[in-house]
C-alpha cells in the first residue's frame, strides 16, 4: 500500500522502481525511460568570430559574460556560437562541473561542446541531471587522456553515455521543485556566508585595535617598518649534513608535509599568491617554505609579529599583478605600530590568542553549516533527478 510522508513541507509517494540499467543512476520509476542523450540533443559546431558574438565563459556558475580573468586570443574567429537555451559543457577534465544553459547569445571556445536541445526534453531538468557529481564522474569516464591526469570527453564519446528519460511533464515538474528548493537553500547558503565574512572582519577590527593601540592606553608604541624587524630564508641557506632531519613544509601558509631542506626557527610564513596571499602562520620547528618565510628578530615575540602582518592589508597582494601576490618587497615596505617591550608584546599575543579562538570557533561553525547545506542539496538534486523520490 502506498503512503504518504512529509519532507520539508512537500511530499512524496515510494513508488515502484526498476533497474535503470545506469550504473551511476541505480533504479529509477518503472515509468521513466532511459535514453542514449544524442537522442535529446543534437551539436552545434558552428564557428564564429567573438567580434560579431560577445565572448561568453563556461563555468560551474554557469555561462556568464567572459571573464576578465579568462585566457584570451586574438584569433577572434575561433570560437563556437552557442544560442540562448544551448546547453554548454568544458570537455576537459580540469574544468569538472563547468556546464550550464546560455541566457545568451553569444561564442565560447572551442574546448566546449554546444548542445541544442530537441522538443521532447526539459532542458532544465537535464541541467539539473548534469550538474550531479556522479554524472561528471561518467562524463569523463567517456573520455580520452591528452597527459597522465588530464583527459577530455568530445561529443562522440557524450553522445553514447544512458541518462534517465521521465516523461517531459514529470521533468518539468521536476525541474520547477529543484529550481525552488535549490534557491532556498543558495539564499541561506549566502546568509550564512556573509556572517562568516562580517565575522572576519570583526576579528581584524580586535586584532587591529590591539596591535595598533595595545591594551593600556599609556604605553608608548612607535611606528616602524617591518624590514628592520625580519629577514628572509634565502634559497642558500641549507642546512649541513649533520643537522639534516625532517622539516615542516610550508605552502599556502600552513604545513602540507615533510622536507630536508633549510635550518631556521623563529620564524613566520606568509602566503605568497592566490587563495592564500597574505595568509600568516607561526611556524613551529624547522621549516622549509615555498612562500614567503621570515625570520623575526628575537627581540620581537613571534606571535605577536604574526598578528601584526595580519592587520597589515597584505592580503591585498600587489595589485599590479594578474592575480594576488606577496612579495618580499612588499613585505618590507609594510609600515606598522610596534611596541618595543617584548612583555606588553607577549600580553597583546596572549589577549588576541584568546579573542580569536572564540571568533574561529564560530566561524568554524558556520562553516561546518555550509558543509552540510551543500552535501544536502548534492543529495537532493540526485534523487529527485532520479526518480529516488517524487514531487
Amino acid at each position: 500500500m502506498l503512503t504518504t510522508s512529509e519532507n520539508n513541507g512537500d511530499y512524496y509517494m515510494p513508488i515502484n522502481m526498476k533497474d535503470s540499467g545506469i550504473e551511476w543512476v541505480g533504479k529509477i520509476p518503472k515509468d521513466w525511460d532511459a535514453a542514449k542523450i544524442a537522442a535529446l540533443y543534437s551539436l552545434r559546431n558552428t564557428k564564429v568570430s567573438d567580434e560579431d558574438y560577445p565572448p561568453l565563459s563556461v563555468t560551474m556558475q554557469g555561462i556568464l559574460p567572459q571573464l576578465d580573468t579568462a585566457a584570451k586570443t586574438n584569433d577572434h574567429d575561433n570560437r563556437k556560437l552557442i544560442k540562448k537555451g544551448d546547453f554548454a559543457i568544458n570537455s576537459r577534465s580540469d574544468r569538472r562541473g563547468s556546464c550550464g544553459i546560455s541566457k545568451y547569445d553569444g561564442s565560447v571556445s572551442l574546448i566546449n561542446t554546444v548542445l541544442k536541445p530537441n522538443r521532447t526534453m526539459n532542458s532544465r531538468y537535464y541541467n539539473w541531471l548534469f550538474h550531479t557529481p556522479l554524472f561528471s564522474d561518467e562524463f569523463y569516464k567517456w573520455g580520452h587522456g591528452i597527459v597522465d591526469d588530464l583527459w577530455t570527453t568530445n561529443w562522440q564519446d557524450m553522445k553514447k553515455i544512458t541518462v534517465p528519460y521521465p516523461s517531459p511533464e514529470i521533468q518539468e515538474k521536476i525541474a520547477t521543485y529543484l529550481d525552488r528548493k535549490c534557491s532556498e537553500i543558495d539564499t541561506l547558503r549566502a546568509d550564512i556566508e556573509k556572517e562568516i565574512a562580517t565575522l572576519e572582519e570583526y576579528k581584524k577590527s580586535v586584532i587591529t585595535e590591539a596591535v595598533t593601540k595595545g591594551l593600556n592606553p599609556n604605553v608608548e608604541m612607535k611606528e616602524s617598518n617591518l624590514k628592520y624587524l625580519i629577514s628572509f630564508i634565502r634559497s642558500g641557506d641549507a642546512v649541513s649534513a649533520e643537522e639534516e632531519g625532517d622539516y615542516i613544509v610550508y605552502g599556502g601558509g600552513k604545513p602540507i608535509g615533510k622536507t630536508k631542506k633549510y635550518n631556521t626557527e623563529h620564524c613566520l610564513i606568509v602566503g605568497r599568491v592566490g587563495a592564500n596571499c597574505g595568509c600568516v602562520t607561526v611556524a613551529e620547528g624547522k621549516v622549509w617554505a615555498t612562500d614567503n618565510a621570515l625570520i623575526v628578530n628575537t627581540n620581537y615575540d613571534l606571535h605577536y609579529l604574526g598578528y601584526v602582518l595580519n592587520s597589515t592589508d597584505l592580503r591585498r597582494g600587489d595589485e599590479s599583478t594578474a592575480q594576488p601576490l606577496v612579495t618580499s618587497g612588499k613585505i618590507k615596505n609594510t609600515k606598522t605600530v610596534i611596541t618595543f617591550d617584548i612583555d606588553v608584546q607577549k600580553q597583546i599575543a596572549d589577549y588576541l590568542d584568546k579573542q580569536c579562538t572564540k571568533i574561529n570557533s564560530t566561524i568554524k561553525l558556520k562553516h561546518k553549516q555550509l558543509d552540510v547545506l551543500d552535501a544536502y542539496k548534492k543529495n537532493l538534486i540526485y534523487e529527485y533527478v532520479t526518480g529516488k523520490k517524487e514531487v
